[in-house]
């Protein structure tokens, strides 16, 4: 039977000045009530940087909620709160090692597919004034994940997701991201550059690291 769970927070925002050249961000968003999702994007939220973080392979990032936990514990100078590393979608018990690239998950009438895991910018430790915070994330493997779109229409808060397919050979977020920062393991990294599903920049990374 597939996993059912429940959409627990929405945010949206739009670009802002950030970090000591006041690059614009949209890291920091706000709670919403719904989410209009379409093949490239969402009405509500505004992308600043479309090569890192929008486009038809990233319309949408999701991060666990209890990593903040663990943010919590190592740096308690910051101010964690759920939506507050830019994320899109807030699910309890939805996790990097959980959830795996090419699930299609269903978000009330909204299909959506994971297409490759965040890649952890200096925005995240600007975001909290916090040095290589972003480099934390990333040993972690705490980055959470893109979607890209299958099908199009609204998310509303409290929607019921559900797995609806996962590929027999694949792997969890979260070892994918462990191989592409510790760059050591060739035969995985050759394996996941194999996966029809993973976004083409993450399949470089991967093949990149097999070349070596």
């Amino acid at each position: 039977m597939s996993p059912t769970f429940k959409v627990s927070g929405l945010f949206a925002g739009k670009p802002q000045p950030m970090g000591p050249r006041g690059a614009p961000s949209s890291i920091v968003k706000s709670a919403i009530n719904a989410l209009t999702v379409h093949i490239d994007g969402t009405d509500e939220d505004e992308q600043a940087n479309k090569k890192l973080h929008g486009g038809p392979e990233k319309v949408l990032h999701q991060f666990c909620p209890t990593n903040y936990l663990t943010l919590a514990k190592h740096f308690p100078e910051g101010n964690f709160e759920i939506g507050s590393i830019g994320e899109n979608i807030s699910v309890e018990g939805m996790d990097d090692a959980t959830v795996y690239i090419g699930d299609i998950w269903q978000f009330g009438e909204v299909e959506l597919q994971v297409s490759a895991p965040r890649a952890p910018c200096i925005k995240i430790s600007q975001r909290f004034d916090i040095p290589n915070l972003d480099r934390f994330v990333g040993e972690r493997g705490i980055t959470g994940w893109y979607y890209r779109v299958i099908k199009t229409g609204v998310i509303h808060l409290g929607d019921t997701v559900t797995l609806l397919s996962r590929e027999d050979d694949t792997t969890d977020v979260h070892t994918l991201m462990q191989c592409a920062h510790n760059k050591t393991d060739k035969a995985l990294a050759a394996k996941l550059a194999a996966l029809d599903t993973l976004d083409d920049e993450w399949r470089l990374k991967c093949e990149k690291i097999t070349n070596k």
